[in-house]
């Protein structure tokens, strides 16, 4: 076939006689009743192709205005390419690519961020929705409330009408809808528990913090609805050679195409005062049971992935398949799920637990996917403290030792925070924290392994009450320490062998 670069370009005119993802939204930008921050490939793999399902289901103005963080990676292709891109679903059955057509307009935050404040305050726009990972919202997981400490929302509290956080931007974008009283919607959609409950309270806070008028406050309590949802669906990193996929499937270049699985799962609450699209007919889940959904994937899914990515890039693995592929890592995941996480969740009505878990290891064993375990270790400090400490202390509490979530904390600190003198690895060391340097300068001072984690857990990295349970700083320096003489290997044998114990 033509190379890719001698192919048309993805855009209006060619994307005629193309596969349509769902249905168009409508060409008027005015008309978007939608804003979207973080436009990544998660949003553009699920959020929006549910969006372009639901229209298909049933006509509205759900166009979306997407925001990216700094990047223009996505931005400039997707604005030359008249808002189109292709999702490439891999799946058993084959690989296939469908274009997508719901996005109509782009901002970058970094670079405009009152953008983002004229956005929400237009009454055209009735939902916003979030992919901006677990940091973007500014929680401190030392005190479970607005961070005040990091130099974001400092920053913001000093000058709050110019902000440039997301919980700055829609606390100031909230305020200046208020004037109209229109209401709005705010829709996250990150592995946050309770994300809806969340994003309200540091909203809520970061007003009370700049002392906002009480007509503000009131208009945000009264006519703003923050709903939980649950989102689920494994879309690894784009290469060069996806683009290369899509022109062979669609015979035209794509240059900002998504990869994902063909799982998609989307469970929200049915909260939306200014009206929303028709989502449930589109694939969403519409569900009063979104937190015991936020637990089966928080604790069956996201924290053994976890697990999988670090014990992974330690063995030297560079995907999450390559990596459930040794038994010895394979077991240690299951184990987990089944010994450690799920006597800890209180499941969904109807959910079949035992396929959603023979749902996850084919889903772990897809080649095609090529999930790059420094993907998923990466961020582990906004991410692991939705994950570990309340599993971990529902079995302290109870006398039981967590040694698989002992060693998945082990195992994080030994990929992104190594002791002195470990060489945890290629794959380790590409990981990237928004944390590392302060959780480095925070176990410079110390020799040992176990001191390494001792000082680390004691800082409150996942959660204070967890470190202030003596025997599970104690497992996890002990686990650290197998890791830097032994191997990763023989850690998780330990861990095994430890948690099977716990749990007879």
């Amino acid at each position: 076939m033509p190379s890719p670069d001698s192919l048309p370009t993805l855009g209006r005119a060619s994307a005629r006689r193309l596969p349509l993802l769902g249905a168009s939204a409508p060409q008027d930008p005015s008309r978007a009743g939608i804003i979207h921050l973080g436009l990544g490939a998660f949003h553009r793999a699920h959020g929006a192709v549910h969006t372009a399902r639901a229209l298909a289901a049933e006509e509205g103005d759900w166009g979306i205005i997407g925001f990216a963080n700094r990047s223009r990676s996505v931005v400039d292709p997707m604005r030359a390419q008249d808002g189109l891109y292709s999702v490439l679903e891999l799946a058993d059955t084959g690989t296939r690519a469908d274009v997508v057509d719901v996005h109509r307009g782009f901002g970058i935050m970094a670079e405009d961020p009152q953008a983002v404040v004229r956005e929400i305050a237009t009454a055209q726009r009735r939902i916003l929705t979030l992919t901006v990972s677990e940091g973007g919202y500014s929680v401190s997981p030392r005190t479970g409330h607005l961070d005040v400490d990091s130099a974001a929302i400092r920053r913001d509290l000093e000058d709050p009408a110019n902000p440039r956080s997301v919980i700055g931007l829609l606390a100031r974008g909230l305020a200046e809808r208020a004037a109209s009283g229109e209401p709005f919607t705010v829709l996250p959609c990150d592995n946050v528990s309770s994300a809806g409950q969340t994003a309200r309270q540091m909203v809520t806070e970061f007003l009370d913090h700049t002392s906002a008028p009480d007509d503000v406050l009131a208009y945000v309590r009264d006519q703003v609805a923050f709903p939980d949802a649950m989102v689920d669906r494994i879309v690894p990193a784009s290469t060069p050679g996806t683009s290369d996929q899509v022109a062979e499937l669609l015979g035209v270049r794509d240059d900002a195409p998504v990869r994902a699985e063909k799982f998609s799962m989307w469970v929200m609450e049915d909260h939306f005062p200014a009206g929303r699209p028709a989502w449930d007919r589109g694939g969403v889940i519409m569900s009063d049971e979104v937190s015991k959904y936020e637990q089966v994937k928080l604790r069956i899914l996201n924290g053994p992935h976890s697990l999988i990515a670090y014990l992974g890039a330690l063995d030297g693995r560079a995907t999450i398949p390559a990596s459930f592929e040794q038994d010895w890592i394979a077991e240690s995941t299951l184990a987990l799920i089944r010994d450690e996480n799920l006597p800890t969740i209180d499941l969904p009505s109807g959910l079949d637990a035992d396929g959603y878990i023979e749902d996850l290891t084919h889903r772990w064993h897809n080649h095609d996917l090529g999930h790059r375990t420094r993907q998923v270790g990466s961020d582990g400090s906004m991410r692991l403290p939705q994950r570990i400490p309340t599993p971990a202390l529902f079995h302290l509490e109870q006398g039981r030792m967590p040694a698989l979530l002992a060693l998945t904390v082990a195992a994080w600190f030994a990929c992104v925070v190594p002791p002195r003198g470990f060489e945890p690895g290629e794959q380790a060391r590409a990981m990237s924290d928004p944390d590392q340097a302060r959780l480095q300068e925070i176990a410079s001072r110390v020799d040992t392994p176990a001191q390494h984690a001792r000082a680390l857990l004691e800082s409150g990295c996942l959660s204070e009450q967890l470190a202030q349970h003596e025997d599970f700083v104690v497992a996890v320096g002990e686990l650290l320490t197998t890791i830097v003489t032994s191997g990763p290997r023989a850690a998780a044998a330990d861990a095994l062998a430890a948690s099977l114990k716990e749990n007879r």
